[in-house]
């Protein structure tokens, strides 16, 4: 399979020479480790999502939980023709344990160049490993990707931007690296009204974003039981609004027909990643839109995708112009 590594700091192409890619004239080195080229540094502020993915690792593979939940959201979020997809240069940008990678390298016949900041790319790396040869995955960061300029006709990122440093620098970024008439779709956490950020998540934030990784887990996990009764009782009595205020992920937005076992495994999964990041900036779908117009696109969607049940989605489409 052909490689087009570049560095991401010099642009110029790079070489695979034993457990490396070099530079020609030899001044830059990234490893090859594990099977996977590294282009950053492995301690960065994505280290709770490689704990995180690593850990649930097959837990949102719809090939784990036998349904089409990823893939939904794949295709409903993109409208792409998997036929067509499977003839072009597509990039992915923040892969985790590789739940939108399976779909792709499922369902078509294309090359998915994928990148994630995090080790995650390990568990990324063996969920999709009976497809290695179409799969050209690496650890870089995504204002410091592998790749020429206007080099892709199709890029993704989903559920990435609002985790990112700067989400307009990360925008910048993905369509740097779109050909001209190239699509760009991504999703992210809106804004929705005043009320957004009056959540337990944003209020605790501040706190367990600084705790251990490991002991955060272990707090979630020993008081996800009563969470769980509570916001499902708060439900039932129809007070769903007042779950906001208990530490826990939307349980309404699981696919339905989880089982028990699952669902509570869901719960400590998505909680932990409400609490962890470094970063999480939500933004509104208006000022997603006029930024990816403010770097050249003309922007096809602007809105909320439903893709399964009670889920949906904040969804940008634009064109490199």
């Amino acid at each position: 399979m052909s490689k087009f590594y570049v560095s991401p700091f010099t642009g110029e192409h790079l070489i695979k020479k034993g457990n490396w890619y070099i530079s020609r004239n030899g001044k830059e080195k990234f490893p090859i480790i594990n099977s996977i080229p590294r282009f950053c540094d492995q301690k960065n502020y994505s280290l709770s999502f490689g704990f995180q993915w690593n850990k649930f690792d097959k837990t949102q593979l719809d090939s784990n939980n036998k349904i089409n939940f990823t893939r939904n959201r794949f295709y409903q979020s993109t409208e792409w023709d998997p036929e067509i997809i499977s003839k072009e240069n597509v990039l992915e940008v923040g892969s985790g344990a590789g739940r939108f990678t399976e779909v792709f390298l499922k369902s078509t016949n294309g090359i998915l160049h994928s990148v994630d900041y995090s080790n995650a790319v390990e568990a990324n790396f063996q969920n999709n490993l009976e497809f290695k040869d179409r799969l050209e995955l690496s650890q870089a960061s995504i204002y410091e990707m592998p790749f020429s300029d206007n080099t892709f006709d199709k890029i993704f990122c989903f559920g990435v931007l609002q985790h990112t440093p700067s989400f307009e620098k990360s925008i910048e970024s993905l369509i740097k690296k779109a050909k001209i008439g190239a699509e760009i779709v991504v999703d992210f956490y809106p804004i929705k009204g005043w009320y957004t950020k009056i959540n337990s998540k944003y209020i605790l934030r501040p706190f367990t974003k600084k705790l251990n990784h490991k002991l955060l887990f272990k707090l979630i996990s020993l008081n996800i039981n009563w969470m769980i009764n509570l916001f499902d009782f708060l439900c039932l009595i129809n007070l769903k609004p007042l779950t906001r205020f208990i530490p826990i992920t939307n349980l309404s937005q699981f696919p339905k027909n989880l089982t028990l076992s699952q669902r509570k495994t869901w719960a400590i999964m998505d909680t932990f990643d409400m609490f962890s990041p470094e970063f999480d900036n939500p933004m509104r779908i208006k000022k997603v839109e006029s930024l990816f117009v403010k770097y050249g696109c003309k922007v096809t969607f602007a809105g909320f995708i439903k893709y399964n049940q009670n889920a949906y989605g904040a969804v940008v489409r634009a064109i490199k112009s």
